[in-house]
């Protein structure tokens, strides 16, 4: 399945480049990458600019709009979908549980209908040997999972009942080759890459692009799974790729890669 075309390219001719949390000028109504945002950088042709006058001095701040927040920026941070200014901690759209999100795409529906047929034409298969083998990955899994729970890093702050635990497998090169994590299971899929990628110290260049990008593949196909997709959603499929307590792979493709080839060089055989 193809990504969604997200993100907004930068209105300075010689930059151009597209940013998937562009910033708009509250001034020119301009749209522009993290280095054209100021009104200087991009040469704002409205000079004008509304001031807050505390005392002798002359200052400019934009309060955060999500409830009971108190942070401030020197420079706007707007949500490209309501249109509301936000503080750097609340500028994802599900960080301050933006009005505008999007609701679970129609190809969902598609997906949860294969998986329907896949799971109906296993009915009638022999199951006397099925049902000790599902009762054996299933023990498996909590053992997993229970082994994770004991060394898994993550936001501290999580309610239990939204943690979802893996065993990351990290980029080919870096010096830690796993790390046990737990995320929200409200979570994109992208907010995991964003996460993990802050946690491990990996360089994230997802927001430039040109560059390679890093992805969360599926731990046998190898297949990457898509940015804007929640986890719960991935999670609530019968036989779907993930689940809790299981693998996961990060790593760097190409704008055109569809996973990693050889899922065998991240996660032996037992």
């Amino acid at each position: 399945m193809a990504e969604l075309d997200i993100g907004k390219h930068c209105n300075i001719d010689s930059c151009n480049q597209k940013d998937f949390l562009p910033f708009v000028c509250d001034s020119c109504s301009g749209v522009f990458c993290l280095e054209h945002r100021s009104r200087d950088s991009h040469c704002c042709p409205e000079v004008s600019v509304k001031r807050e006058v505390s005392g002798s001095g002359v200052s400019t701040s934009y309060p955060c709009t999500f409830e009971n927040c108190r942070g401030r920026e020197l420079l706007p941070v707007i949500c490209s979908e309501c249109q509301k200014h936000f503080c750097l901690a609340h500028r994802h759209q599900d960080d301050h549980k933006c009005e505008k999100m999007e609701t679970p795409r129609p190809r969902m529906a598609a997906t949860q209908e294969l998986v329907q047929k896949i799971v109906e034409s296993k009915k009638n298969a022999p199951t006397s040997k099925g049902r000790k083998g599902a009762k054996n990955s299933a023990t498996a899994a909590k053992v997993a999972l229970m082994k994770l729970k004991l060394h898994a890093s993550g936001d501290k702050g999580l309610p239990q009942t939204e943690r979802i635990y893996f065993q990351v497998f990290l980029p080919k090169g870096t010096p830690t080759s796993t790390l046990p994590m737990f995320f929200s299971s409200k979570w994109s899929v992208g907010k995991v890459v964003d996460f993990t990628a802050s946690q491990a110290h990996l360089k994230n260049s997802n927001n430039m692009l040109t560059a390679r990008k890093l992805r969360l593949c599926h731990p046998d196909t190898g297949k990457a799974l898509q940015m804007d997709t929640s986890l719960h959603s991935l999670l609530s499929l019968p036989d779907g790729p993930l689940y809790n307590g299981g693998n996961v792979i990060l790593e760097y493709l190409d704008n055109e890669s569809p996973g990693v080839e050889d899922v065998a060089a991240y996660i032996p055989s037992s």
